[in-house]
């Protein structure tokens, strides 16, 4: 997958978790809690979305490397 699909599908599960979202209005920089507004437990389900879709096991540590989907895209591509 490349790093424009990653982010996609990234975007994809954050506007699951987060429905009021519109993935239009979703910049690439814009971080979870600072910009879109999550919270804490939005946060942990959009983790376990992303296990689910990538397979890939986000521990707590890395949450600062899925907190923007640019950031994100990066991150699970050098997982996946």
């Amino acid at each position: 997958m490349t790093e424009d699909e990653i982010r996609s599908a990234y975007i994809e599960e954050l506007v699951k978790v987060a429905p009021d979202l519109d993935p239009a209005g979703i910049a690439g920089s814009d971080h979870l809690q600072d910009d879109l507004e999550l919270d804490s437990m939005d946060i942990l389900n959009l983790v376990i979305a992303l296990n689910a879709r990538f397979g890939v096991a986000i521990a707590e540590a890395d949450y600062p490397q899925i907190a923007t989907p640019d950031l994100a895209a990066a991150f699970l591509k050098s997982r996946v």
